[in-house]
């Protein structure tokens, strides 16, 4: 073991910031509204895909997900096949319908199929779940990073502060365009930080690529299948949520949608769509694969959990505990090379969450909520002055929910915001399954109240079930949160749109 010098930490994390404002300074040199908000339709295809990879991955995942190897095996798995099939729908379904109505906002499509308290909705249920769950994440890294630091030399304020402002530097002239060229860096970056703590891993027990891959096999970490039907790690469960958690946060989720929509045409989109979705597979496996090489390794060198002082007396953990496997080993014990990759590593899986949700938040403010692809009395530079302030609002915004979160400073609070965040895409669901798979009309004003009683009955639905079934509902809640919504709006459903 030893100490992270604080010098080398500071260093890597300028030279990277340095290379990432070197790019978008590239990137935004000509920038307008058309590149803020859709790159002017010129990303290339094979661009958006690599950098999606670390939009998808942000860093809680990628902190959490090797961890999370020591309580659930690999059955994380099952969900990633699911995204494939999502991604599928999605190319096939949404992407042709966003492009043929020509969108910037996707929620655009809401106002013309059902009206406007539908469409200021549904745009509402995006902004809440995206701050919310943007907001934990970024609050997650920005503690990790916090606890590389000597104890009490820097407030948590003070690097929550920095680390949102860089963001916001970096995100505000080049919008979407400087987004997806940046995401292109942070994911390599990211790689780089797997690939070499498994290496490094592999070195220090000896091991050849053929030796590890066989140990991870014969341990009970490689286990894919649950059949267990009231876990939420069922392998049905796993499957069938994965589908439509990737409709719901990539389909229908403006920040992902965003970049898609910026390729030049609906066939490269469609490209970009397939080869994220092989792409998230791959690294997917890998995060699993780095989990169960760090929990041999820790197994092997310090008798488990409790030897790198992560467990009780009894070896027993919890899930902040292993959230910080990851963390520990990498900083402490792989030597200095490792450390500074997983700094960089972690700074890159968080970078394009919270760049992208500045983006996404400020897009969808000016489109459907100040109406800059509707309204004429707006000049350019009035247009400009808005889309800065909504930017600086939102940035603003995140550091004082990341604040509030550390000084509650309770697991159950964070845990409780992320949830809501979950929860708010049910609604999202339902409207667009309900526009794309009826042709009824809705009685609009009806609609906000439908998507505030979905989450709710969801949620005593689920505590009903963990309660006197001994079932949980897990990641499928989403499915049956849209299926409420899709209820709520047959129950108020008027006559038959006209066929377009």
């Amino acid at each position: 073991m030893h100490a992270f010098p604080l010098s080398w930490l500071l260093t890597a994390f300028t030279l990277y910031t340095a290379l990432l404002f070197f790019v978008s300074w590239l990137t935004s040199r000509k920038a307008d509204s058309g590149s803020y908000f859709l790159g002017n339709k010129k990303s290339p295809w094979y661009i958006v895909a690599y950098g999606m990879v670390g939009t998808s991955i942000s860093g809680v995942t990628f902190i959490s997900v090797p961890g999370n190897v020591l309580n659930q095996n690999f059955y994380y798995m099952p969900l990633v096949l699911g995204f494939v099939l999502g991604y599928v729908l999605i190319a096939q379904v949404l992407i042709p319908l966003y492009y043929k109505m020509n969108l910037t906002s996707i929620y655009t499509y809401l106002e013309k199929r059902f009206g406007f308290f539908t469409y200021k909705t549904g745009a509402s249920v995006f902004m809440v779940s995206r701050i919310l769950g943007a907001a934990v994440r970024i609050f997650v890294v920005v503690l990790v990073l916090h606890t590389f630091l000597p104890e009490g030399s820097v407030p948590f304020w003070v690097v929550a502060f920095i680390f949102m402002f860089l963001i916001f530097l970096y995100t505000f002239k080049g919008g979407v365009k400087t987004i997806i060229w940046t995401d292109v860096l942070q994911t390599t970056f990211m790689l780089l930080a797997v690939f070499l703590t498994i290496f490094s891993i592999a070195r220090a027990m000896d091991w050849s690529v053929g030796e590890m891959l066989s140990e991870v096999k014969k341990s009970t970490f490689s286990n894919w299948i649950d059949w267990e039907w009231s876990k939420s790690t069922n392998v049905i469960k796993q499957f069938i949520a994965g589908i439509f958690i990737t409709i719901v946060m990539t389909g229908l989720d403006q920040e992902m949608m965003q970049k898609n929509l910026s390729c030049k045409n609906i066939r490269e989109a469609q490209k970009n769509v397939y080869t994220t979705s092989i792409t998230i597979v791959i690294v997917n496996y890998f995060f699993l694969l780095l989990g169960a090489v760090l929990a041999l390794y820790v197994s092997s060198k310090f008798g488990g959990m409790q030897g790198i002082g992560l467990a009780n007396e009894l070896g027993e953990f919890t899930k902040a505990q292993t959230d910080k496997l990851f963390p520990t080993i990498a900083s402490q014990y792989l030597g200095l090379g490792v450390g500074l990759f997983f700094i960089i590593g972690l700074i890159s899986a968080s970078y394009p969450s919270a760049g992208g949700a500045l983006t996404s938040l400020t897009t969808s403010f000016c489109i459907d909520f100040v109406g800059f692809n509707k309204r004429t009395d707006l000049s350019e530079l009035r247009k400009k002055r808005i889309r800065q302030m909504a930017h600086a609002g939102f940035a603003i915004l995140f550091f004082i929910i990341i604040v509030i979160l550390h000084i509650v400073n309770n697991q159950a609070v964070i845990d409780l915001v992320y949830l809501l965040a979950a929860y708010t895409y049910g609604p999202l669901l339902g409207f667009f399954f309900f526009g794309l798979l009826t042709k009824y009309q809705v009685k609009d004003r009806f609609m906000p109240y439908v998507a505030i009683a979905s989450p709710i009955l969801c949620y005593v639905l689920d505590m009903f079930g963990k309660s006197y079934l001994g079932f949980g509902f897990g990641f499928t809640i989403l499915i049956v949160n849209g299926l409420f919504t899709f209820a709520g709006m047959y129950i108020f459903r008027e006559g038959k749109v006209k066929a377009d």
